[in-house]
């Protein structure tokens, strides 16, 4: 065997083996996304179950529109930090900010967000925009952009999937709706 016909195999060898270590870099790379993924996950979802965001949006969603009849408080609005029970609009709006951020660079893929939170996330964004158009006023467009941009893209998944995303090609589990008669009776159906 020649020495060129044993320096062309080497050659060959060493693209086989450069790569091999490519594709196995690239495999580690999405392994190592699919990790953060996960525990960026994990971390939203424990934010979403406290004891403290549930408050948080509690008091956004109910208590908060009343208290904006009040100009005093509309005028904390402009001057941060917010402090006292209005504070609880921070803790709403940042975090959907953050989580916002993770979908923008994904770091959260925005269809596994939207599938999990979109409802949330939605309704969070229409109980917040008075607000935040009142606040924008002093601090400019800037102001919660991310959750604006989580609230565009979770808006656009629920009108490509207005039905939800179970799966077409499996079939639905059987429940009866026990409490349908009686509550149509209390006037609680249909849910508005």
């Amino acid at each position: 065997m020649s020495l060129e016909v044993l320096n062309t195999f080497a050659s060959v060898g060493t693209l086989i083996v450069i790569a091999a270590t490519a594709i196995a870099a690239l495999a580690q790379l999405r392994h190592s996304r699919g990790s953060n993924q996960i525990v960026a996950l994990t971390e939203c979802r424990e934010v979403l179950e406290s004891e403290a965001f549930a408050a948080a949006l509690v008091f956004v969603r109910r208590e908060l529109p009343a208290k904006m009849e009040d100009p005093a408080i509309r005028a904390k609005l402009l001057t941060p930090p917010l402090s006292g029970d209005i504070r609880a609009i921070n803790i709403v709006g940042n975090f959907f900010e953050s989580m916002g951020s993770f979908v923008k660079h994904d770091i959260i893929d925005a269809d596994i967000a939207c599938d999990l939170w979109g409802g949330i996330v939605e309704s969070s964004w229409k109980s917040l925009t008075p607000i935040l158009a009142i606040m924008r006023r002093s601090a400019g467009p800037a102001l919660w952009e991310n959750f604006e941009y989580l609230a565009a893209v979770a808006s656009a998944y629920t009108a490509k999937f207005p039905e939800g995303t179970y799966p077409k090609t499996t079939q639905r589990m059987a429940f009866d709706d026990i409490w349908l008669e009686a509550d149509k009776t209390a006037g609680l159906y249909p849910r508005q």
